[in-house]
């Protein structure tokens, strides 16, 4: 296990920070979140807090392709494309939205892994990836280094605050859920891979994942940074938890 010295101010004090023996974070950042309002000073302000809060836990950031993906993937499908090269795209776009938020934090990694496993034998506090293969959605690789990394919170960053009774951008009177089962969740929406670029909050193979091994989940606003500094501390926040019946 590496140990990793940091040497900072003038009086050559070092510190010594075990970076692997750190509480593992994981988030599932949505591309909607960070690349669909052209917003520099978010990105900005979500990169300072992801460097602070590295102080403290060794976080995992899975990136997914947001708008742009999901408008490439909508144009394929109308010219014949076949789906398994629509996810490759999709996927593509993930990589692409990963190296450009990585290059505004510093203590990351400048190479984007292709695999869990690539990410979990990287050694930076602040770990950048987009997604892997397909049939496997952002979400459901976020699950995947939760699980291997062991991490104490799998997070769900998405564009709204939450899980709702029905889509809230739809739907004006959709009800906001602070927790839900996992289990309603799956027989809701079930445990298979649907398509590329379905816009859902949580797939059916992430589903699966956080329940056949009991990864605390919770699903909250990433714009609103303070609830998702919260959420990423453990601590009350605004959002949905996921629960398990048994």
């Amino acid at each position: 296990m590496p140990i990793y010295l940091l040497f900072g101010n003038a009086n050559k004090t070092s510190l010594v920070i075990d970076i692997l023996a750190m509480e593992a974070i994981v988030i599932s950042l949505g591309g909607s979140v960070v690349f669909s309002h052209s917003d520099p000073g978010f990105m900005k302000k979500l990169a300072r807090l992801l460097e602070a809060l590295s102080d403290k836990y060794k976080i995992y950031i899975v990136i997914g392709g947001g708008k742009i993906a999901r408008e490439y993937i909508k144009l394929g499908r109308e010219l014949g494309i076949k789906e398994k090269l629509l996810d490759e795209i999709g996927i593509s776009i993930t990589r692409v939205n990963a190296r450009f938020f990585s290059s505004l934090v510093s203590n990351v990694n400048r190479d984007i892994p292709t695999s869990t496993d690539e990410a979990i034998n990287l050694d930076e506090p602040i770990v950048i990836m987009g997604g892997t293969t397909p049939g496997h959605s952002t979400d459901q690789v976020g699950a995947e280094l939760a699980f291997k990394s062991k991490a104490s919170r799998f997070i769900i960053a998405t564009n709204v605050d939450g899980i709702y009774d029905k889509d809230p951008n739809v739907y004006k009177d959709a009800k906001h859920l602070s927790h839900v089962y996992i289990e309603n969740l799956i027989d809701q929406y079930g445990t298979a891979w649907n398509e590329a670029g379905k816009n859902i909050v949580i797939d059916g193979p992430a589903l699966q994942t956080i329940y056949e091994n009991r990864i605390k989940t919770f699903v909250v606003n990433g714009r609103n940074l303070v609830e998702l500094e919260k959420a990423i501390d453990g601590k009350p926040f605004y959002g949905t938890k996921i629960l398990f019946k048994k």
